[in-house]
This record gives C-alpha cells, structure tokens and sequence, in this order.
C-alpha cells in the first residue's frame, strides 16, 4: 500500500470520526428539540440522543419548556385623574411541550421574551390608563386578571402558556405620596380616639348600672325593713285589742315603764323594798295580797 493511499485512508478516518462526534446531540428534559434540513423543518426531538446530519446539513434548535419570567420593567403611567404612577409587573410563562406549540414558539413569534415585556407594558398602560390612582392602589387584584387575560389572548398563537401576572408596585408621585400617608395618620388618630371614647363610655356605663343596682339594692332592704316594722306594729295592735282590750290604763301603765327602761332612765328605789316591786309599781301592777 502507498503512503499516499494510507494517507487518504486516514483523512477519510478523521472525516469519519468527525462525522459522528457533529452528528451526535442530546436534549435534556426541560427542552424540545427542532430539527432543521436545509434551512426547512424536518421532525421534532424527545428529550434524550439525537443525530442529525453533519456538515450544516440539519440543526438542532432546543426550546426551553420550564416555567420563566420577564419583568415588564419600571414605566410612568396617566391615570384617569392625571397623576403619573410609577407601575412594575412580572410576567410568568411557558413554551408548552406539545410539538405544534414548541413550532409555533420558534417559527410564529420573534424572540417571545422580548414581546411578551412589550405587550404586558402596553397591557399596563391601557388597563391603568382608565383608572384614578386611588383605584388602581385598591384593585390590583382586579389589574392582575386584566394583565392576565389579556396577555393569554394575545398569546394563543405563539404556543405560549401565560401561567400568572403580579403586579409588583404602583407608586404614586412623591407629593401624592406624602399627602396620602398624613390621611393614613389622621385616620388611625381618629379610629385612636373613638376607641377611647367608646371605652370611657362604656367604664361609665357600668359605673351608672352599679351605683343603680346599689340603690336599688337599699331601696328594698328598707322597704323590708318597713314592712317588718309595720308588721310588727300590726302585731301588737292585734296582741292589745285582743288580750288588753278592757285593760287600756294597765296597757299604757306599761308603755310608760318599757319607755323608761328603754330611755335608761334612772329608778330610785326606797329603802326596803325591791326592784321587782318599783317595777310594778310603774305599770301599776297590784302587789300580791293587795
């Protein structure tokens, strides 16, 4: 064998060998592969080893399948009440990971990324365009769906998913800013205030309800108190018409002996007799044998 033949061989080995290694491709599993002959789409590629032609003749193009995000960026809108609000969204999306969408997310929009910020800014500003400042600051829920649907209409074709918005901040003028933080204060002191208020409304209430129920409580502990002693006067009304009816003199006799002795007035017993007697004597009861 000639060296010119060896030689051929050996380039033809290298070729060869170079053939393999440009022809030999992987795509992980948070992509899909495009292939590509001549410039024209030929077939789809799974996640895993894939060979195509080498020398130009077919290419891969991986799309990135998992979850991303862009940021609208920081943009200064007009609200209805013509007050520039500084306003910041993120977008989340996905290439979905059927054949036809990872297509038309390659051959139906240019450089996704860049088109979904350009929408969702201009989404922004139509949305927040047609409301006050004070709206806008209250409804971001409702800004986010806005932002939402409005993002997956226009990105149906593009085999996109929009997967959700978040509105990151809507930032009013730095005047507005501070006039909005003193009514914030205001309000506080004022919520401050009425608590008090109704507190010491309430302490005083209660102190009311107190000294009503005391009253209450010695009105009828002397009406008792009223009742036991008329009682008691009807009782011995009753005792006296009943056991000293024809006794009046002897009745009042001792009336004025139970007043004395009650009046710790002072009794002068004479020599030889006995208090027992000087007793009877003032209700005038007869001694014995008399």
């Amino acid at each position: 064998m000639s060296a010119g033949l060896i030689v051929l061989w050996v380039i033809l080995g290298i070729v060869v060998i170079i053939a393999l290694v440009t022809s030999i491709r992987t795509v992980r599993p948070v992509a899909r592969g495009l292939v590509e002959r001549f410039g024209k789409y030929n077939r789809f590629g799974n996640p895993g080893l894939i060979f195509i032609m080498p020398f130009g003749i077919e290419k891969l193009i991986r799309v990135n399948v998992t979850e991303m995000m862009v940021d609208a960026g920081g943009q200064e809108i007009i609200t209805k009440d013509a007050l520039n609000a500084s306003v910041d969204a993120q977008v989340y999306f996905k290439v979905k990971i059927d054949e036809q969408s990872v297509k038309a997310s390659e051959y139906n929009v240019y450089a996704y990324r860049v088109q979904i910020v350009a929408l969702a800014r201009t989404t922004l500003r139509n949305i927040i365009g047609t409301m006050n400042l004070m709206e806008a600051n209250s409804e971001r829920g409702k800004i986010n769906q806005s932002l939402y649907e409005q993002l997956t209409k226009e990105t149906r074709s593009w085999g996109i998913e929009i997967v959700r918005t978040e509105l990151k901040e809507i930032n009013p003028p730095h005047t507005v800013q501070e006039a909005m933080n003193n009514v914030v204060v205001a309000n506080n002191k004022k919520i401050a205030a009425i608590d008090f208020a109704t507190a010491t409304e309430t302490e005083a209430d209660g102190v009311r309800r107190a000294a009503i129920k005391r009253a209450d409580g010695d009105k009828q502990s002397r009406i008792l108190v009223a009742e036991g002693e008329a009682e008691a006067i009807k009782l011995v009304n009753t005792a006296a018409q009943t056991y000293f009816k024809n006794e009046a003199q002897t009745l009042k006799q001792l009336e004025v002996a139970q007043a004395a002795l009650a009046n710790n007035s002072k009794i002068v017993i004479p020599t030889g007799q006995s208090l027992i007697n000087v007793i009877g004597d003032l209700a005038g009861i007869p001694r014995k044998g008399e």
